[in-house]
């Protein structure tokens, strides 16, 4: 299991002002109390590598960058959700609506998370054509259902053992397992079940990844968009980079990431600090502790 550390427990106004900004982006509208049904079950287990993990926005946004990278390399992935979403007009509702979806599908009662997962599948049994390149995409496709659900798992795994805290080989391997349930409600019945089996994926995943100017525009977005408050923007472009450093370099090769992309010494520290700090914070009104009250347990739990 993961090494536990004592959690901080912020002044009044410093709390709700954090509180209320993860709020917004992970949880806009209150469409999902995590706080009820009392007793109900996740899809996952609070005891889960899971579990902590997600709790991290630093690294959940970090890792949630990466994931995407990844997918819209593969020419398929890029077009189907570049043709049929509203990222570029509106990233920030966009970002919401999948930091919400990962909140519940993590922290959810298992009710409200099936059913928001067997919404998801219908809408994407209607997304489908053809990638700019002349190929057939279809979005409930098993094999890009698959990819997404890998990179996704690549992504926040790679982002907390990078910035946050190390994860063993055997941390990595929960991960990969608590997470298959999850994946074959969303179809992705091949998904990895090991390590062995992700790294399979991505070797066979090499020749398909290829660069794309939506990959460029999506950065410049994710750079740009008022995602943060003005003073601090400039932590947002160094997470956006802290993104790109976690792939593996023969994917930044091939998707021509090259060194401009980089942190240097001082920011990769300074990303790891706030990384670690915001891993201790208890934050009430976040998914996690919201979780945490509805199965009876403590506001600290997965902070202490």
């Amino acid at each position: 299991m993961l090494l536990k550390s004592h959690p901080i427990v912020l002044p009044g106004l410093v709390r709700r002002q954090i509180d209320g900004l993860a709020q917004t982006l992970l949880q806009p509208a209150k469409t999902v109390d995590f706080s009820v049904p009392a007793g109900e079950p996740a899809l996952v287990a609070p005891d889960s590598v899971s579990w902590r993990i997600f709790k991290n926005p630093v690294s959940l946004f970090i890792g949630g960058v990466a994931a995407v990278l990844l997918e819209f390399g593969e020419p398929r992935v890029r077009d189907g959700v570049w043709q049929h979403s509203n990222f570029r007009t509106d990233p920030l509702k966009r970002l919401q609506r999948t930091g919400l979806a990962a909140m519940v599908t993590v922290y959810g009662p298992r009710s409200k998370a099936e059913a928001m997962i067997a919404g998801v599948v219908r809408q994407h049994e209607r997304v489908k054509g053809e990638t700019s390149e002349g190929e057939a995409y279809h979005a409930n496709d098993p094999v890009l259902l698959d990819w997404v659900q890998a990179t996704a798992g690549f992504g926040f795994t790679e982002a907390y053992h990078a910035y946050v805290r190390h994860l063993s080989s055997g941390e990595r391997a929960a991960l990969l397992t608590e997470s298959l349930p999850v994946a074959r409600l969303y179809g992705a019945v091949g998904a990895p079940a090991s390590q062995q089996e992700l790294n399979a994926l991505f070797e066979a995943m090499k020749q398909r990844l290829v660069p794309s100017p939506v990959i460029d525009e999506f950065l410049a977005i994710m750079k740009t968009a008022p995602l943060l408050p003005g003073p601090a923007r400039p932590l947002q472009r160094m997470l956006v980079r802290a993104a790109v450093d976690i792939l593996p370099a023969w994917v930044r090769e091939r998707l021509r990431l090259g060194p401009t992309w980089s942190l240097n010494p001082v920011e990769r520290a300074l990303v790891r600090t706030i990384a670690r700090a915001s891993d201790k914070v208890v934050l009430p009104s976040y998914p996690a502790v919201q979780a945490c009250r509805r199965l009876g347990l403590p506001d600290t739990y997965l902070y202490g």
